[in-house]
């Protein structure tokens, strides 16, 4: 029986949060959305979804399509305007109002999220000298979310060039999770220096690759391991997370 590999990640947020992503990635003006190129790589990143066979929510199938009405939109060519002081609407006014609603919420709630951590009660055990101990934080770039790691997952695809046919019935490699999270721990451990993201997947099978995804995020969600990366776009670097 022929049964199709499903997974559902929760650390998905929605689509918005998707673009967010992209707007800030690119380094996009969010009050001038260039949308035929925030459409590819938005569509990009669905395709990974979609090759991974993980349960995409409707909401971003819906975002999509409104996307590419807007790309066909912008396409069209602009009647002329014989009034000058009649307005013409921009057709991305609509996206670009719910992104900047959405980007002022998230922020809101990262600041709520600050001043809780700081307003937890600290005990202390009398007076310790730390002098010994750096206190400086390491300076790294902002923490890789999901959809980081999604773009990291389609750029070894398309370098690997996927060799199983998508039509083709898969062979499955049958690994429970709990196992496969106690491979990659073992392995990052031995690299002190970090494992480079790619080095991870050494299967092609896709079940192998989606178990493995699914693994990393959730011993980054457990803070067993971290994600770096140096500069945009540059290789991701698994690292082991030493407990306190």
């Amino acid at each position: 029986m022929n049964q199709t590999y499903q997974v559902q990640i929760e650390q998905f947020q929605g689509p918005l949060d998707l673009l967010l992503h992209l707007v800030n990635r690119f380094e996009i003006d969010i009050y001038d959305i260039p949308v035929a190129k925030i459409s590819q790589q938005y569509m990009e990143y669905i395709h990974t979804m979609q090759q991974l066979e993980l349960n995409i929510a409707s909401e971003y199938l819906v975002m999509a399509a409104t996307l590419l009405e807007l790309k066909s939109k912008m396409l069209l060519p602009k009647p002329e305007i014989e009034d000058l002081d009649e307005y013409e609407e921009d057709p991305r006014e609509d996206l670009m109002q719910r992104l900047i609603e959405y980007r002022k919420y998230k922020e809101a709630a990262n600041q709520l999220k600050e001043i809780e951590i700081e307003a937890k009660p600290l005990f202390t055990r009398g007076n310790v000298s730390f002098d010994h101990i750096d206190t400086k934080p390491e300076v790294t770039k902002s923490e890789m979310s999901v959809f980081d790691m999604l773009y990291a997952l389609n750029k070894m695809l398309k370098r690997k060039k996927w060799k199983e046919p998508m039509e083709t019935r898969i062979t499955r490699i049958d690994i429970p999770l709990d196992q496969r999270m106690g491979e990659i721990i073992d392995r990052v451990k031995r690299e002190k220096q970090g494992i480079i993201f790619d080095e991870l997947f050494s299967y092609e099978s896709k079940s192998h690759i989606v178990i493995t995804f699914i693994a990393l995020l959730e011993l980054m969600k457990k803070k067993q391991i971290t994600c770096k990366q140096d500069t945009s776009f540059s290789s991701l670097y698994i690292y082991y997370h030493e407990s306190e």
